[in-house]
């Protein structure tokens, strides 16, 4: 078992903050902005603004949660580009998913080899 850190163990990067906004239109699009920020707060105009686009595709076991990076310069450019980000993260999760059915499939059990009790030892 992997140790857990202890709440006084946890650090926080200060360099790296960031305030969350959401922007949905209620019906299949949520847009994440990360503005950059300094710890007192203010603008950090020297980082650049994240776009994280999400939505819930249904599929055949249920409800699909899909994020998506968004390269925008403006909130109006990130819903513009909203669709294709979804698509593109949409074709990755399909990709990985037939990856692991490949790796799956590829598996050989091994009569026997488990001691007694049968079974089998699964070699990758």
């Amino acid at each position: 078992m992997s140790e857990q850190p202890m709440v006084g163990d946890i650090e926080v990067d200060r360099d790296n903050l960031y305030r969350e906004e959401s922007f949905s239109d209620l019906k299949v699009a949520s847009i994440r902005r990360l503005t950059p920020v300094l710890i007192d707060g203010s603008d950090d105009p020297n980082r650049a603004t994240i776009f994280i686009g999400e939505t819930t595709l249904m599929s055949q076991r249920g409800p699909l949660p899909v994020q998506a990076p968004i390269e925008a310069t403006s909130l109006s450019d990130a819903f513009d580009k909203f669709p294709e980000a979804v698509n593109v993260a949409v074709e990755q999760l399909i990709e990985q998913a037939k990856e692991m059915q490949r790796q799956e499939a590829s598996r050989i059990v091994v009569p026997g080899s488990q001691g007694p009790g049968g079974g089998g030892r699964i070699i990758s």
